[in-house]
């Protein structure tokens, strides 16, 4: 099995079918160029990954309500309800 290989956006372009088998049955990971710059891995898929992939989405819910929250409060002449929470919690 080689590990890092690289390959640019054409070939990717051109043999995404056999690329994507190679990583999914023989666990080939592939390091993707834009001019020979890398700017990609493709990897096989992990466990791990759905945990990320969950953490990554609950903080980016809470951020947007945060903002939400921030900007409704901000419209109503109040402080944000994280603010508030925060404050409460001193």
């Amino acid at each position: 099995m080689r590990r890092d290989n690289k390959i640019g956006i054409r070939e990717l372009k051109n043999s995404a079918s056999r690329i994507v088998g190679e990583v999914r049955e023989k666990g080939a990971d592939y390091v993707i160029t834009h001019r020979g710059q890398p700017v990609a891995v493709i990897r096989p898929w992990r466990e791990q990954d759905s945990a990320e992939a969950r953490r990554a989405l609950v903080a980016r819910t809470l951020a947007q309500i945060e903002t939400t929250s921030g900007r409704v409060a901000r419209a109503a002449g109040r402080r944000s309800a994280a603010a508030a929470v925060s404050r409460q919690r001193r």
